[in-house]
């Protein structure tokens, strides 16, 4: 039924090399989210690149010092957090991968940057995406993302930056 309606609204086609390869799938889940302020996203794309089941789950410390994970559809992401990254203008880059695979599954460790701008030149945060994801045997699927911020009780490991 998904595939379905994507391909009754002609974007299968447009989207297929997106996800055809690893590369492509992560590449095009960083620079959807990322344009300057005042920008519009490609939520159609974003889309496109999840899974209709997938779940994008960020995680973060309470006041009260615990740690608690949030479970947002894309949908739910797109309303919480789409105007946010229009009005503010905002940056995500992978500065480092470790990839993990088995059979038609993969499990990346993305480090990534954040800035508002991609004129900035130092990130504003940084953390780590765990990225679930499923070939089909005809492209990727997203399957999860699940991410945390660094700080500076919870530096992001040496194994997870680039070396130099």
């Amino acid at each position: 039924m998904f595939l379905t309606s994507i391909v009754a609204q002609g974007e299968l086609a447009d989207y297929l090399d997106k996800v055809k390869t690893l590369d492509s799938t992560i590449s095009n889940l960083y620079g959807v989210i990322s344009g300057e302020k005042g920008e519009e996203r490609n939520w159609d794309l974003m889309k496109h690149l999840f899974h209709p089941d997938a779940k994008l789950i960020p995680t973060g410390k309470t006041k009260k010092g615990i740690y608690k994970a949030r479970y947002m559809t894309v949908e739910d992401y797109i309303n919480t957090s789409g105007s946010w990254l229009i009005e503010n203008g905002f940056f995500e880059k992978e500065i480092h991968r470790k990839v993990e695979t088995f059979g038609n599954i993969t499990q990346v460790f993305s480090t990534y940057e954040s800035f508002r701008s991609e004129q900035d030149t130092e990130p504003f945060m940084r953390g780590i995406n765990s990225i679930q994801l499923l070939n089909d045997g005809k492209r990727w699927w997203i399957i999860n993302i699940y991410w945390t911020q660094e700080s500076e009780e919870n530096p992001i490991p040496k194994d997870y930056l680039p070396k130099g």
